[in-house]
């Protein structure tokens, strides 16, 4: 399960493996923040609270859009984070 927050909802729905965390976010009606779903923009930044190992290593646009120490911190791009295993994920929109 992944439990979503946004700017103002927040909902619990499955966990769906390859599926991005704002696909999953559109997809449960949670008011993310996004721009392009290429992870050019960074608007769809946000902080993984618990489970970021059921997420895929950070992307190069990640890298790019990042910083060093936002990525220790737990923070990633909604377009680019991808789910890869089952396991409680709690992640939280933090757009800049």
């Amino acid at each position: 399960m992944i439990e979503l927050t946004g700017r103002t909802k927040r909902k619990t729905v499955e966990a769906v493996a390859g599926q991005t965390v704002l696909q999953l976010a559109l997809k449960a009606d949670v008011d993310w923040a996004f721009n392009c779903t290429r992870g050019t923009c960074c608007r769809c930044r946000c902080h993984v609270v618990e489970g970021i190992a059921c997420l895929d290593e950070p992307t190069k646009a990640e890298r790019i859009g990042l910083e060093e120490e936002e990525l220790e911190q737990g923070y990633r791009l909604g377009c680019q984070a991808k789910v890869i295993s089952n396991g409680h994920i709690v992640v939280q929109n933090k757009p800049y």
